[in-house]
């Protein structure tokens, strides 16, 4: 090798280490960088030259400035992420849910039904008593609240999570437009396949921006020889290169519940992902939040009919002088359990007993029967024939109103009247001397007519002021097995509907801190192989520094050689 190729290799030799050691000094000022990836000199022997029949080394090059990355770790983070991203939505969920419901709590609604029959109860002791009735009355009234309120509070708070995913279509379009403009940077940078380095501080903000993908939706990523990424969710698309797909937020109504889904604006197809935040809010929105409000439905429909059937079969201290019917059919002539109502009456029969008032005492008249045809067979009953036959009763006139209602009333204003023994459950679904309004837990409520006159609670079966029997019947009610919930209680309903939350909630936070331990794991491991540990940087940096020196004093010596040959 000539004088001159080993001041060459000197000079590659020192060029090299000093690549190097701004590489080190790069991964040194970014040591708490967030996001940030180790960068790593690849350096290679230099081009030989032939000198004679000798080939002879020009030192070391460096081949390329590249980041510590393994992308089947990145791949397998992002998938946790997704996944504990999706846990973690879930987990608040329930938690959220848990704190609305607050059982345990003096207000919750275990103690709200409790007060409620121990109230009933109290008018067995008492029957005369109105002041009792009425606490029988506003202890319903309180209960009734309650599950109204309840079931609206989980309402907003499902709301709350629908509101959280139409914010996240604009997330994802963002995340997906940057993605998509870093791809572009990079292949320009990095030179497409030409270069062998990597455009590193473009490469962490594209990382950057696809773990945060990751954390609302699952993606699967696959990088190209350009150096740009394709990003996909399922089988579509959402970033191919330089090209990127939008999506967009479409509300619809589900059982009057706002319900919103994130489509491909090209295609219309829902964007379906099985992980990651937005996942977590569906899952929370229709499952969690979604299924206990079916389930509270469901409780405090049951209560409302099932409860209003045993008690419009009783009578209350005072009759009625005009009764109204809370709920319409669309179709007074169609067969009542066709007709629209929001509860079904079935075959079988109730009792219209009516009174005089003679010089101050009630004296019983008259006891009608009104029968209710729905086998399928012979004429089906609608509510217009049952009007014809109140309005046949002596002393009572009747007609279904031009909104839908049965209407009844009496022809005098010293004749009442009341009502009795119903096997058809048709007062308790129209509306007819019923305890409990409304048919759902958002709509639930009391009688305005026993908020007006407590009196009227229906604690006897044998007339007017006659008995308790009825009342019997409703404070037993609670663990009463019911043929329509194959013979589960009220009761055994309640503790479902709070077991199947608690069973639930401790699932998911079991679920939710299994995916983040394993999250935690595979963070570790990209912390060991991607980021910066000072005291490995120490060491690299004292290595390139003893090699510049070497190299520097290896110049020397050529120079002090150079001299030599030029003053010979």
């Amino acid at each position: 090798m000539s004088l001159f190729g080993a001041i060459r290799l000197a000079a590659n030799t020192l060029q090299a280490n000093q690549i190097a050691m701004q590489v080190v000094g790069q991964n040194i000022a970014n040591a708490n960088t967030p996001g940030y990836i180790r960068e790593e000199t690849v350096l290679t022997p230099a081009p030989t030259q032939r000198m004679g029949n000798l080939l002879l080394g020009l030192g070391v090059r460096v081949e390329a400035v590249i980041q510590k990355i393994d992308h089947f770790l990145e791949g397998r983070l992002r998938g946790a992420v997704s996944e504990k991203s999706s846990a973690e939505t879930q987990e608040n969920a329930y938690v959220q849910l848990e704190q609305t419901l607050g059982e345990l709590s003096d207000t919750d609604l275990s103690t709200a039904l409790t007060s409620f029959f121990n109230a009933i109860s109290e008018v067995l002791n008492q029957p005369e008593n109105l002041s009792v009735r009425n606490l029988a009355v506003l202890s319903g009234a309180t209960l009734a609240q309650q599950i109204a309120s309840l079931y609206q509070r989980v309402a907003e708070v499902r709301a709350h999570a629908d509101d959280r995913i139409v914010a996240i279509a604009d997330e994802i379009n963002e995340l997906i437009g940057r993605i998509q403009q870093l791809n572009i940077r990079i292949a320009e940078t990095e030179g497409g396949d030409v270069s062998s380095s990597d455009a590193v501080g473009l490469r962490d903000q594209r990382l950057e921006a696809l773990e945060r993908l990751a954390q609302l939706i699952d993606i699967r990523v696959e990088e190209q020889p350009s150096g740009m990424v394709t990003v996909y969710r399922g089988g579509d698309y959402l970033v191919s290169e330089g090209q990127a797909r939008q999506v967009q937020a479409v509300t619809l109504s589900e059982n009057g519940l706002p319900t919103t889904e994130i489509r491909l604006i090209d295609t219309d197809s829902p964007l379906n992902p099985s992980a990651g935040e937005l996942y977590g809010l569906t899952a929370a929105r229709d499952t969690i939040l979604g299924g206990f409000l079916r389930r509270l439905d469901t409780f405090a429909r049951t209560l409302a009919f099932e409860f209003n059937k045993v008690y419009s079969g009783g009578q209350g201290l005072s009759g009625f002088r005009e009764a109204t019917s809370e709920f319409a059919v669309a179709d007074a002539n169609a067969v009542l359990d066709e007709a629209g109502l929001p509860f079904s009456p079935q075959t079988g029969s109730f009792q219209v007993i009516t009174y005089r008032l003679i010089d101050g005492r009630r004296v019983r008249l008259k006891t009608t029967d009104v029968f209710v045809n729905l086998t399928g067979q012979g004429v089906q009953t609608t509510l217009a024939d049952v009007a014809a036959t109140l309005d046949a009763v002596d002393g009572l006139s009747a007609q279904v109103t031009p909104e839908g209602n049965l209407r009844i009333w009496t022809d005098s204003p010293e004749e009442e009247f009341a009502f009795a023994s119903d096997t058809s459950g048709l007062l308790a679904a129209v509306g007819l001397n019923t305890f409990f309004s409304g048919s759902t837990a958002a709509g639930l409520g009391v009688s305005q007519v026993l908020r007006s006159d407590p009196g009227k609670f229906a604690a006897s079966q044998g007339g007017i002021g006659a008995d308790t029997q009825n009342a019997v019947r409703l404070a037993a009610f609670y663990e009463e097995p019911l043929a329509s919930q194959n013979g589960a209680s009220l009761s055994v309903l309640y503790d479902r509907l709070v077991n199947e939350t608690s069973q639930g909630a401790t699932v998911t936070k079991a679920l939710a801190e299994a995916a983040r331990v394993f999250e935690q794991t595979l963070r570790g491991q990209k912390l060991a192989t991607s980021g910066v540990n000072l005291d490995e940087e120490a060491v690299r940096m004292i290595q390139f520094q003893r090699s510049f020196q070497a190299s520097a004093r290896f110049i020397a010596i050529l120079q002090e050689m150079f001299e030599l040959l030029v003053n010979l």
